[in-house]
């Protein structure tokens, strides 16, 4: 393809450099490490959830998954029918003990309880698990980059991950919330947009799509 117009490719490095500019915004409040790791408890629980949410879209969202759905089936959808049940039962039961307990991660909880090779262990499967993830949503956002501007992956995903470390490891928490408030918006209303382009492209529109065997 390789045809992304220049406005295109200007939003993105904006974006981008706006990434790290709320890091380094965020980086001047950061004065302790409580506010660096909790944002000292203040932000809005709207916004944490708009985060969680956003955590939870990505490049395997809008390409894995459909991907898979068309040519094979919809056993990827299934995670995504189980979220709201572990949403409840993580702020029906978790939530309040970790705020009873005042840790600030399971980890931490885990090593009290059962000693230093719980929590080792639990973090070595947890980094194991993110790199694996963050590997395939990695290659998929450059992968489409690639096919779009005709950059190399490589290089594509070098740019990301800089500009993502800079404004996580400035900003701290408070940074990646309000950042991933952002993406959920901007996600959402991508996939709203693309799901009407796509049924107004459909002879007969949404009544086909209902209707269709």
């Amino acid at each position: 393809m390789k045809s992304l117009p220049v406005l295109d490719i200007g939003i993105i490095i904006f974006y981008l450099l706006a990434m790290v500019l709320i890091g380094i915004y965020f980086s001047r409040k950061n004065k302790n490490a409580e506010q660096f790791t909790i944002a000292s408890g203040k932000i809005p629980g709207w916004a944490i959830g708009l985060s969680i949410y956003a955590t939870f879209l990505s490049s395997n969202t809008f390409l894995g998954v459909p991907g898979k759905s068309f040519g094979s089936n919809w056993n990827a959808f299934v995670f995504s029918l189980s979220m709201p049940l572990a949403a409840w039962i993580a702020s029906r039961y978790f939530v309040p003990f970790y705020r009873r307990t005042g840790e600030v991660s399971a980890y931490t909880n885990l090593e009290k309880r059962f000693g230093p090779w719980a929590r080792t262990y639990a973090v070595i499967c947890f980094l194991l698990t993110q790199f694996a993830r963050m590997g395939s949503i990695f290659f998929g956002m450059a992968l489409s980059l690639q096919a779009l501007t005709g950059f190399s992956m490589a290089s594509i995903m070098i740019v990301m991950g800089i500009c993502i470390i800079i404004y996580t490891v400035l900003g701290g928490m408070e940074a990646v919330i309000w950042t991933e408030v952002v993406q959920g918006i901007i996600k959402t209303l991508g996939a709203v947009l693309i799901l009407w382009l796509v049924i107004r492209e459909i002879p007969g529109g949404v009544k086909e799509v209902v209707c269709s065997q």
